[in-house]
C-alpha cells in the first residue's frame, strides 16, 4: 500500500474552513473569484453557452422565421427594414387556408386515415414481430434480414413500380383480375386509398419494417415462462398473445401507433403515388392534411411577383399541419420515451 501520499485529517479541514471564514472578506472573495479553477470553470461554462445559443440558432431560426412570417401582410416583404417583427400584421394566412383550403375537413379526413392506417399498422406488425421473436423456424433470420434490408431501400426507386402495380391491378394480379370480372374495379385501383390500407393489413406500410423492428427487440425481453404457464392452462398461441402479451406491451404499442401516426399524417408519397389523375383537385376528391399546402385563390394577387410571401403562405400551412402533432407529443411524450427504451433501440 502506497502511504507516501499524505491524508488532510478532518480536524484539518475544519480548522481550515474556520481560518477561512475569520478571514477578511476581501481575502475570502479573492481567494473565491480570482483562483485559477474558478476562472477555468467561467471560461468553460461560457465556452458551452456559447456552443448551446450557437446550435439552438441554427436549428431553431428556420421555424422562428416562419412563425413570425405567418403573421406577415405583403407590404412587410416588400419593406427592406422588416427581417422578423411585422409592421402590419395580419392572421390572412391562416384565415384563408382554414377557409379555402378547407383546413378542418382536411384535417378530420387525415385523422380518420391515419387513425385507422396506423391501428392497423401496429396490430399487424405486433403480430409479425411475435413470430419473429418467439418462435424458431427455419428462414427466422433471413426474414428479419428482410425485414431490416427494407428500411434501407428509398422509396423513390420504387415509386414507379408501386404506379404500375396498382394502375394495372386488374390485368396484372389474380385477386385483381377477379374483383375485375366482378365488377368491383375497371382495371385499377390507383386514385384511392384502397392501395394503402392493403400495404398495412400485409404488413408493407410506411415504416412497417421499423415497427416489426422495434415490436420484436421488445418482444425477446418477454420472459418465456409467462407463454409457457399459459400453454400448460391450456391457452393456444393467439389466445397468449392477445390476452397476456398484448396488455403488458401497451407501452410499446402507443409509441408504435404514434409514430405509424405523425408518419402517415404528413406523408406525400404514398398520396402521390396512388394518386396518378392529372384531374385530381382538392375539391373532387377526399382530400388530406398534406392538400391545404397552397396559396388560397383570395391571396393570389397578393402573391403575384412576390415570391418570398408565397413561401411565407406554404410556411404557415407546414405550421397548421405540424400543429396537432404537436399538441399530441406534448401530452404523449412520456410514453413515446419509454417505448422507446423498451424496445432496445437505445442503451
Amino acid at each position: 500500500m502506497d502511504n507516501s501520499t499524505p491524508k488532510i485529517k478532518r480536524e484539518t479541514k475544519n480548522k481550515i474552513r474556520v481560518d477561512f471564514e475569520r478571514a477578511p472578506l476581501w481575502q475570502r472573495l479573492k481567494a473565491k473569484f480570482l483562483s485559477t479553477f474558478f476562472l477555468k470553470k467561467v471560461v468553460f461554462l461560457i465556452f458551452k453557452l456559447v456552443l448551446l445559443v450557437g446550435i439552438s440558432y441554427v436549428i431553431l431560426f428556420p421555424y422562428i422565421s416562419k412563425i413570425f412570417g405567418s403573421f406577415m401582410s405583403p407590404s412587410d416583404f416588400k419593406d427592406v427594414t422588416v427581417v422578423l417583427i411585422s409592421k402590419n400584421p395580419t392572421l390572412d394566412q391562416y384565415k384563408y387556408i382554414i377557409l379555402e383550403n378547407h383546413y378542418f375537413k382536411s384535417a378530420l379526413n387525415s385523422f380518420i386515415l391515419s387513425g385507422s392506417v396506423a391501428l392497423i399498422q401496429t396490430l399487424v406488425c405486433a403480430l409479425i414481430a411475435y413470430g419473429l421473436a418467439k418462435f424458431k423456424f427455419k428462414g427466422n433470420k433471413i426474414l428479419f434480414g428482410i425485414v431490416v434490408f427494407s428500411l434501407l431501400v428509398p422509396l423513390d426507386t420504387i415509386q414507379y413500380s408501386i404506379q404500375l402495380f396498382f394502375q394495372f391491378y386488374g390485368t396484372s394480379n389474380p385477386i385483381g383480375v377477379l374483383l375485375k370480372s366482378m365488377g368491383v374495379i375497371n382495371q385499377g385501383i390507383e386514385n384511392s386509398y384502397v392501395p394503402l390500407y392493403m400495404f398495412s393489413i400485409t404488413g408493407f406500410g410506411f415504416r412497417n419494417g421499423l415497427f416489426i423492428f422495434m415490436l420484436r427487440q421488445f418482444f425477446r425481453g418477454v420472459p418465456d415462462e409467462l407463454e409457457e404457464s399459459a400453454y400448460v392452462d391450456g391457452s393456444n398461441t393467439f389466445r397468449t398473445f392477445f390476452r397476456i402479451i398484448l396488455p403488458i406491451s401497451i407501452p410499446m404499442l402507443i409509441t408504435v401507433f404514434i409514430f405509424a401516426f405523425a408518419w402517415t399524417w404528413t406523408d406525400d408519397f404514398y398520396v402521390n403515388t396512388f394518386f396518378t389523375s392529372l384531374y385530381w383537385t382538392r375539391d373532387n376528391a377526399w382530400p388530406t392534411i398534406s392538400r391545404i399546402v397552397g396559396v388560397p385563390k383570395s391571396l393570389l394577387d397578393a402573391t403575384r411577383n412576390l415570391e418570398v410571401y408565397q413561401a411565407a403562405i406554404t410556411g404557415t400551412a407546414t405550421i397548421l399541419i405540424a400543429l396537432p402533432l404537436i399538441i399530441a407529443y406534448i401530452f404523449l411524450q412520456g410514453k413515446i420515451v419509454q417505448g422507446v427504451e423498451r424496445s432496445g433501440i437505445v442503451g
